[in-house]
């Protein structure tokens, strides 16, 4: 064989291993997400063959599959659709699964998780037609409907957990938007709506509950300060903080004042319950200081802050910032300078300390069913952490407990039953906006429900929303509606 036949031979073999290398590739390393990628016509052309697993909340569908004419033989429908969008999300033909427990949950809702291989082997056999399974959640209706009703129009979100339990029992972020304009099989209106929808500067199809732009927390991080505060054992409730007028932030010329510019105590010697109570800006810059920088990281992350959960969407983690300066902890103190959280993670500081301490796992969805009913899968209850002491957490009771009951948050409390609770006006930016904050718990001696409600700013000049005024009364709503008799 000559020299040129030797090279050709050996450019062809290389060729064929290079095809037979890429061919292993795609067919066996790559192949699952080629299927799953959205834009994959036939595989969403064989998904819409079997019907889809429906969604329960309280035994009622709110996300189901009708059959339907033509080369899709199943309609994605969605009931009471802005009410649970972001807890559903959408399944459409042109953009697949979207958001929510539609993206989360995709394999065991279209049936190919690995959990439901003996129902397909059945199915085959049998010849009954491919189904997926069904979810039923944690979300209590009642509780759902009036965080939706409560919130109205305007942005925020509101979240509410079973603080035994981690159960979420309500999951709102609005605006919202209609799921059934996605499903629909009118692909160009699909597309004109999910154009709409991404164009909205309100962002639609953020869930602000758990992800998204993540909010300073303002004054219910006192909470967070407070724990720290007591866990040290160098404070107790009665303990006097520095709490004049105003304060200068360390290393500055900054002077922070309080709400309203109003003293928290004639002497300017507010107590650590006293100063949870009014939600004393100068004495909880000065408290963080005293607790310092590591002890505040440590308890944040004792509540959840910085943790990977999945609901199971995935929640975006809180944090707490890095290395900051004198000045800047002491604006941590009032939930300020760039601590960020979700308002789930707020709901889960409140649930922490209404269940003695423990931090329990968020989850959404309680049980996964086949179609014989049977359940295949069930949540079950795990603690994710222990944030306090059992006493840590009774004394932060007895704090929240007088903030509803005579101090900013009035506005939560309810006849008959015994609310413990936080406020919190959070800034944002550098135009005088202010998101507005309630976090709390009841009743506080048996709690059945804790939540978090953020209402963000109408404009960017802060006009009063205050948590007290704006978002007590979305959690009175809410609270109301969770506590049994």
């Amino acid at each position: 064989m000559n020299t040129p036949i030797r090279r050709l031979a050996l450019v062809v073999l290389v060729l064929f291993t290079a095809l037979l290398l890429a061919t292993t590739w795609i067919q066996f390393v790559t192949a699952d997400d080629l299927r799953e990628r959205p834009g994959n016509r036939r595989t969403l052309i064989e998904s819409y063959a079997r019907e889809r697993g429906a969604i329960l909340v309280d035994g009622t569908a709110v996300a189901r599959s009708e059959a339907a004419d033509g080369d899709l033989a199943w309609i994605r429908i969605y009931d009471q659709a802005t009410r649970y969008a972001h807890v559903t999300g959408y399944w459409s033909f042109t953009y697949g699964a979207g958001l929510g427990l539609e993206r989360a949950s995709n394999g065991v809702l279209s049936g190919s998780d690995d959990s439901l291989f003996y129902q397909r082997l059945v199915d085959v056999v049998t010849g009954r037609p491919p189904q997926g399974a069904t979810l039923e959640l944690t979300i209590d209706p009642a509780v759902q409907a009036a965080a939706v009703e409560a919130l109205g129009d305007r942005r925020g979100a509101a979240v509410a957990l079973d603080p035994r339990t981690g159960a979420i029992l309500a999951m709102v972020s609005r605006p919202s938007f209609d799921p059934n304009a996605l499903s629909s099989h009118q692909l160009s209106a699909v597309d004109e709506a999910y154009a709409e929808l991404n164009a909205d500067p309100a962002q639609p199809l953020v869930n602000r509950a758990i992800a998204g732009d993540l909010y300073p927390p303002g004054s219910t991080y006192k909470l967070v300060v407070a724990a720290a505060a007591l866990e040290s054992g160098r404070f107790q409730a009665d303990s006097e903080l520095e709490g004049g007028l105003t304060y200068t932030l360390p290393g500055t010329e900054t002077t922070l004042p309080n709400f309203g510019g109003a003293a928290c105590d004639p002497e300017g010697r507010p107590t650590l319950a006293r100063s949870v109570q009014v939600s004393c800006n100068t004495s909880f810059a000065w408290l963080a200081g005293e607790v310092g920088e590591e002890a505040l990281r440590e308890q944040s992350e004792q509540f959840g802050f910085g943790q990977s959960v999945d609901v199971p969407m995935t929640v975006t983690p809180s944090t707490y910032p890095d290395d900051p300066d004198e000045a800047q902890v002491a604006l941590t103190g009032i939930g300020q300078h760039e601590v960020r959280v979700t308002p789930l993670q707020v709901a889960m500081i409140s649930a922490a300390i209404a269940n003695d301490g423990v931090t329990m796992t968020p989850y959404l969805v309680d049980t996964v069913r086949n179609r014989d009913l049977e359940v295949i899968d069930a949540t079950e209850e795990r603690a994710l952490s222990r944030a306090v002491s059992a006493s840590t957490a009774s004394a932060l009771t007895e704090m929240m407990v007088s903030v509803v009951e005579a101090g900013s948050g009035v506005n939560a409390r309810i006849e008959g039953v015994q609310v413990a609770g936080k406020t919190g006006t959070a800034e944002y930016g550098d135009t005088g906006g202010a998101h507005a904050w309630f976090t709390g718990f009841a009743p506080a001696d048996d709690p059945q429900i804790a939540v978090a409600v953020v209402v963000e700013s109408a404009t960017d000049n802060w006009t009063g929303e205050t948590g007290g005024l704006v978002a007590a009364p979305v959690a009175r709503a809410m609270l109301e509606a969770g506590v049994q008799p």
